[in-house]
């Protein structure tokens, strides 16, 4: 075995092993705390929903230690086999090498490494969420989704992966940077896209009827500055009991989603909390901020891509020949970026957690008060059956937001004080 496939296994078994050991860590944390409510919540969630949130998160926790396991196996087997430079020579005399078969080749490996996890999707939604009363989609409706998400893979991404590898040809070695101008174009658009297009391929979207919700959310907006198109319900439940809320596009094309479980399970004072939160996402410019870092790791991933293309070690390390070009190298850093990617997941979430309490303070000083966000916050927790008392580390590691207990914590630091001072900053 040569030294890079070396590295490449560790890399694999040191990212299993984390991922192993952390949900170890979170299942004892979870065992460890099943038999009492912490003493935050003794008033707030009930003995049996508190025992099913425990069961909940150790069977999501039995279900990841076996992904883990599975994924690590399947990734090794890929990459240590030849199997990926055995399809591609195949393939290549099969149908050449064009831009349009090249494209064709990846888009048909990508299928392909989507089909063994479809098992495990299957069993986590039809078993595991069925256990605990969360599905509530048919199998007609699961298999139309992938199906519908098949589609626009090809309708959307094949072409993309067409005019990438024609930058490859007309471009010369700056290549990379006007590919990261085209797929980050694509990225963009289809933010304004996908409100109006996209997503309701998949979902059904309602405009909030008349009433004192719609009345106080409108206000809200109006107070906040947040002109948003419409508010809409989605068909959320047609899927699963869990609830949400968002807003998404831009410009006169931006517009505010409530799951229909969300607008079922909270008050109307929280309902306007939880927007008031998503409004501080938007006053904070916070998704500005994202789609910039999202931009700056796609021009170093295009850097990176277009530096292994010219270095023979990493072609020949997994039996690819340098003359075959570009195609290998997109395809071998999609599988193995994500072996480094992952030891930067805490740095990445503590960002992200960081936002998620500015949103909080931002929507605990619109509102006056915090009473609101947090009963939604406690509701959101109870009906999600959320793990109230997650390991530390694990948390660390993978949460984008906060624990119920540690946005408690924060929001009782929070002065009830509205003004536009205090909104400010």
């Amino acid at each position: 075995m040569n030294a890079v496939l070396g590295i490449t296994g560790l890399l694999i078994a040191g990212k299993a092993a984390t991922e192993l050991l952390l949900g170890r860590l979170n299942r004892k944390e979870a065992l460890a705390n099943s038999g009492r409510i912490p003493d935050a919540f003794a008033g707030s969630i009930d003995p049996a929903s508190y025992q099913q949130s425990i069961q909940y998160t150790l069977a999501k926790n039995n279900l990841g230690r076996f992904e883990t396991i599975f994924d690590a196996l399947v990734l090794a087997a890929l990459l240590m086999s030849a199997s990926l430079p055995w399809f591609y020579g195949h393939w290549t005399l099969a149908a050449g090498h064009s831009v349009w078969t090249s494209a064709a080749f990846l888009f048909c490996v990508g299928f392909l490494l989507s089909l063994p996890g479809l098992p495990v999707s299957w069993y986590a939604q039809f078993r595991l969420e069925a256990r605990f009363g969360f599905n509530t989609t048919t199998q007609k409706l699961w298999w139309m989704d992938r199906l519908k998400g098949l589609i626009l893979a090809a309708v959307l991404g094949y072409p993309l992966l067409v005019l990438v590898l024609k930058l490859v040809q007309w471009s010369g070695p700056n290549w990379w940077i006007y590919a990261w101008l085209a797929v980050m174009s694509f990225q963009l658009l289809m933010l304004v896209l996908a409100p109006s297009v996209i997503m309701p391929l998949f979902n059904k979207f309602t405009a909030l009827p008349p009433g004192t919700l719609r009345e106080r959310l409108l206000a809200l907006g109006q107070r906040t500055g947040f002109h948003a198109k419409n508010i809409q319900v989605m068909d959320g439940s047609k899927r699963s009991r869990h609830s949400n809320a968002f807003f998404t596009g831009f410009g006169r094309w931006r517009k505010i989603v409530l799951f229909d479980t969300l607008v079922q399970q909270l008050s109307e004072p929280e309902l306007e909390a939880v927007l008031a939160h998503e409004i501080g996402h938007y006053k904070k410019r916070h998704i500005p901020k994202m789609i910039l870092f999202s931009a700056v790791s796609l021009l170093a991933a295009f850097y990176i891509i277009s530096w292994l293309a010219r270095q023979d070690w990493f072609l020949n390390a997994f039996g690819f020949e340098t003359s075959q070009g570009i195609v290998p190298v997109l395809l071998l850093f999609a599988l193995l970026s994500g072996l480094v990617t992952f030891w930067f997941s805490p740095l990445l979430h503590f960002w992200s957690r960081r936002y998620e309490y500015q949103a909080d303070r931002y929507a605990a000083l619109v509102m006056g008060e915090s009473a609101s966000l947090s009963g939604a916050l406690r509701k959101l927790n109870e009906k999600n059956l959320g793990n109230l008392t997650p390991h530390r580390s694990y948390s660390g590691f993978y949460y984008s937001h906060p624990t119920l207990t540690e946005r408690e914590r924060a929001l009782q630091l929070i002065a009830p004080v509205k003004s536009a001072a205090a909104l400010a900053t």
